[in-house]
């Protein structure tokens, strides 16, 4: 499969926990020069057009831009036609006409940053929507056909008790929904947090605390009806994100707009972080990955599945064994972070949690 990855850097406001490619727009213009300018780099993989399976429009906030924009993005993207096309939503900047023109564009997945139904703990990351707000963009979303949808939850904020999650995931159940991607909060460098942190005014959450609430997170999901089949994603059955595979598999993909990656027959591209620069020519450079480099995302991205990596296909695309490559993985299996199932090499259970401890082997 080859993905198309599509950056919208614009966002009403700039949560407190993002590291994401981001701005607050000056105005309407600088949004439409930016359209205009991500619509040629889009037209300039026109010859790929035919292998895109799945389109991901992603943020900064793509629901933010206007009905107008939106169908201007995505007249874009007509020649396209992909099995699977995802954009991210922030549930105070939907609006039905915009469900309306992602069903006329084809979009069929949605992507719904909530990251918790608490609403204090909603201020403490500077998000600005309200749970009725969630609970009616899904409902619109289902009334008019697109029932593929994802919401986006984060555990171990500071603050956050046992409790306030589980009640994050009686909400999740109710909504009926088909995905769910759930992280740990991730203290990143250039954010709120990370200047909170270095004044000595942010706390991370203890990690007993936050195993915890991560096995909590796979137990309760799974009791209704998710699969978990990525460290951090849970699907019920049908409804994995495709995108995000060819992420996990090393498949090709195309990144355009400001900042985006991409990585297409063994070269991964990387966009211009700076507006002004990427509105003059979009990519900064590119880089040839060399039969390490490789191997060794093939075995990272691959040991975040759960069903982990088929060593017959490693063997078989890079002329090694893995086991006889990185003699280390023996401690890793023996210490039980890892194992081999039907040729598979895996996290296990207990590895799941510590699985940095086993990527490290690689890097």
């Amino acid at each position: 499969m080859k993905g198309l990855y599509i950056h919208i850097p614009f966002c009403e406001h700039i949560c407190h926990y993002c590291d994401f490619v981001k701005r607050v727009p000056k105005n309407q213009e600088m949004i439409d020069t930016y359209l205009q300018a991500l619509r040629r780099e889009i037209e300039s993989y026109r010859a790929h057009f035919h292998t895109i399976e799945t389109i991901y429009i992603g943020g900064g906030t793509p629901s933010m831009l206007s009905t107008a924009q939106l169908e201007y993005l995505l007249e874009g993207l007509k020649d396209i036609h992909p099995i699977e096309m995802t954009i991210e939503v922030n549930p105070e900047s939907y609006h039905p006409d915009k469900g309306l023109v992602f069903k006329k564009f084809g979009i069929n997945r949605i992507s719904l940053g909530v990251q918790t139904f608490d609403q204090t703990l909603l201020k403490y990351l500077n998000r600005k929507h309200t749970n009725q707000q969630v609970y009616d963009v899904v409902d619109h979303l289902k009334s008019i056909g697109i029932d593929r949808i994802s919401i986006d939850l984060i555990y171990a904020i500071p603050g956050q008790t046992i409790e306030l999650l589980k009640e994050d995931l009686i909400h999740i159940k109710n909504l009926d929904i088909t995905h769910v991607s759930c992280y740990s909060l991730i203290l990143e460098e250039k954010t709120y947090f990370y200047h909170q942190y270095l004044r000595g005014k942010f706390e991370s959450m203890d990690e007993d605390t936050e195993a915890t609430m991560y096995q909590i997170v796979m137990d309760e999901l799974k009791s209704q009806g998710f699969t978990h089949y990525e460290i951090s994603n849970y699907a019920k059955q049908g409804h994995v994100s495709l995108h995000n595979l060819i992420y996990w598999t090393l498949g090709d993909y195309i990144g355009v707009g400001l900042g985006a990656h991409g990585f297409i027959r063994g070269i991964r591209t990387y966009n211009h972080h700076s507006l002004p620069k990427y509105l003059i020519e979009p990519m900064e450079r590119n880089e040839i990955q060399d039969h390490n480099m490789l191997l060794q995302d093939e075995l990272i991205f691959g040991l975040r599945k759960i069903e982990g990596v088929n060593l017959s296909e490693i063997r078989e695309k890079y002329g090694i064994d893995v086991m006889m490559k990185y003699p280390q993985l023996k401690e890793k299996m023996e210490i039980g972070l890892i194992e081999i199932q039907e040729d598979h090499l895996k996290l296990t259970e207990k590895g799941i949690f510590l699985g940095n401890q086993v990527f490290m082997v690689f890097i």
